[in-house]
């Protein structure tokens, strides 16, 4: 019922992470990126014009993009586990954090991570993409201080998302000097089915590979 399309080092391993926390059987389809572009290759792209990670099929229902994908999931076969439900009093706070990993965190992050490879990123942008991700990361640190999770007393698709974002920015040496978001990546990082994630799909990030 669940075909998931896997590129290496991508998002998806957000999603193989969450089947893996349901226990839900799923079909894994490997994609590799281009060795020099590191871009999707052709094979992904005829499945999806976008050949974006994730992309799933879900009951004839081709989709992308996180968030979505962690939501519909869970709506069909989540059976109340990993997400509050709605009408509760942390569905609001829930849904936040979860559309918070990619609609607000991951892009600043991630241009930071990548200027490097790309020359910098210039006197005029560097300054507002590096004072962003200061201030996006220590917004998390301040939230995730004395918290085991993101959102009330247990774990759900927004640890999920939010943390594939965290694993860039320590593996970019972000979280260096925030001990709270160290501590609650190395949690996350310890639990059976992130293990399980990385060993069925690789690395999240290239420089940890092997």
């Amino acid at each position: 019922m669940i075909k998931l399309h896997h590129l290496e080092y991508s998002r998806s391993t957000r999603i193989i992470w969450l089947l893996e926390e349901l226990g839900v059987e799923y079909e894994m389809v490997r994609h590799q990126r281009h060795p020099e572009t590191m871009r999707a290759q052709a094979d992904l792209a005829a499945i999806h014009p976008l050949a974006k990670a994730p992309t799933v099929i879900i009951d004839d229902h081709l989709m992308m993009e996180s968030g979505a994908v962690i939501e519909y999931i869970l709506e069909q076969y989540g059976e109340g586990k990993l997400a509050p439900v709605p009408g509760s009093k942390d569905r609001a706070e829930y849904l936040e954090w979860l559309h918070f990993a990619e609609g607000t965190l991951a892009n600043p992050v991630i241009v930071q991570m990548l200027a490097p490879r790309f020359g910098g990123l210039g006197e005029g942008y560097a300054p507002f993409v590096e004072g962003e991700v200061v201030k996006l990361l220590d917004y998390v640190e301040h939230h995730i201080d004395n918290r085991e999770f993101l959102v009330g007393d247990g774990f759900t698709g927004a640890d999920i998302n939010v943390m594939y974002v965290l694993e860039l920015a320590l593996a970019a040496g972000m979280l260096a000097n925030r001990p709270a978001s160290m501590d609650y990546a190395k949690r996350m990082m310890a639990r059976a089915a992130y293990k399980k994630a990385i060993e069925l799909g690789g690395p999240i990030v290239p420089s940890l590979a092997g």
